[in-house]
């Protein structure tokens, strides 16, 4: 009998994750034995294959629990879950788990004081999920050695003895949209930078655009174009005030469709990446098999993945601002030391 895979992917239906499924959802035709759970939040953006095993589960915290139950019923011993998710099933299926862990959220590495209240008791309720659910995972699969390595070290931290699963580094991305390279093609530069993310809060929108105050202080106003969506209400009032007082060149493009987001690189001098983490970090895959120069953040999870031509510290605005100067070939102000005589000198004149 043909063991089944069950693509368990509950709340994926934003971001890179969804972009991600989208990929695996797309290559499924080949493959007779996947059942398919997902959130109907992402059923318009989708395009499952006609005649596929599914379920979709809405938001609710009880469509949650029915599913779970469905969940256990469904997997047979020889089965494999597929948790696309991040987190393992709630309830013990007989099945072979495998994890897509893709949130280093839940490895509590981070603080949560940024994220708005609901959120961050949401993360702390998962981080605890993924803590004691963890002993029932077979596999885990990551998509760079920063991540697995930090799995690892959150694994052997817990207080309890449980033996490290096989930790997997599988990377994947759709390639086709990325088969013409950008040199075959008419390019019109209308952004200097562009930064493809949403508004969560360790995508770090708040120091990029005090990056941008800072160098409109010096008459530099390179052009930005970001990608927020409506929830992102404080960082689009942000943009508001500051293209008002400061007179910054920063225009929110909102959320934006893959194909949308793929040709903006198209049109852009740069990809700005000031993410304080990431599991993978899509768009910096994408803006390199492009072509297209990366400045980012001197972090493990950038090395992972591409070379970018400047880096700086995401936690320092002004470290951002001087990168991007460099980058755009502004001269930056730099101390010249004196001499031991001259600083004395300095120091007993009467001035």
């Amino acid at each position: 009998m043909m063991s089944n895979i069950v693509l368990y992917a509950p709340n994926v239906h934003t971001g890179g994750g969804l972009v991600l499924l989208r990929a695996l959802i797309e290559s499924l035709p080949r493959y007779a034995n996947f059942f398919l759970v997902l959130d109907v939040r992402a059923k318009e953006k989708l395009e499952v294959p006609e005649g596929s095993r599914i379920r979709w589960v809405n938001s609710t915290i009880l469509a949650r629990i029915r599913t779970e139950l469905f969940l256990r019923k469904l997997a047979r011993e020889f089965d494999k879950v597929f948790c696309f998710h991040g987190l393992p099933p709630l309830l013990r299926v007989s099945a072979h788990i495998s994890v897509f862990f893709q949130n280093r959220n839940y490895l509590g590495l981070n603080s949560l004081a940024q994220f708005p209240l609901r959120t961050a008791l949401r993360l702390r309720l998962e981080r605890l999920l993924s803590r004691m659910l963890r002993k029932r995972v077979s596999e885990y699969i990551v998509q760079t050695p920063s991540m697995a390595r930090e799995l690892t070290l959150w694994y052997q931290g817990c207080s309890d003895s449980i033996p490290l699963p096989n930790i997997k580094i599988r990377p994947f991305i759709n390639l086709l949209p990325m088969k013409e390279p950008l040199d075959s093609v008419a390019i019109e530069e209308k952004w200097d930078f562009i930064y493809v993310a949403d508004g969560i809060a360790h995508k770090n929108h708040s120091r990029l655009f005090e990056a941008w105050e800072i160098l409109a202080q010096d008459n530099i106003r390179p052009r930005l174009a970001v990608t927020l969506g409506g929830d992102s209400k404080s960082l689009i009032l942000k943009i508001n005030d500051l293209r008002s007082k400061c007179r910054i060149d920063i225009v929110n493009l909102g959320e934006l469709p893959y194909n949308a987001a793929i040709k903006l690189y198209r049109s852009s001098r740069a990809l700005i990446y000031p993410s304080l983490s990431e599991s993978y970090g899509l768009p910096l895959i994408e803006a390199s098999r492009f072509g297209i120069p990366i400045i980012a953040s001197e972090l493990d999870y950038v090395r992972d993945v591409c070379s970018p031509v400047q880096t700086f510290n995401p936690e320092s605005p002004t470290s951002i601002a001087l990168a991007v100067r460099r980058f755009l070939l502004k001269k930056t102000d730099q101390i010249e030391p004196i001499s031991p005589d001259a600083f004395l000198t300095m120091l007993l004149s009467a001035d």
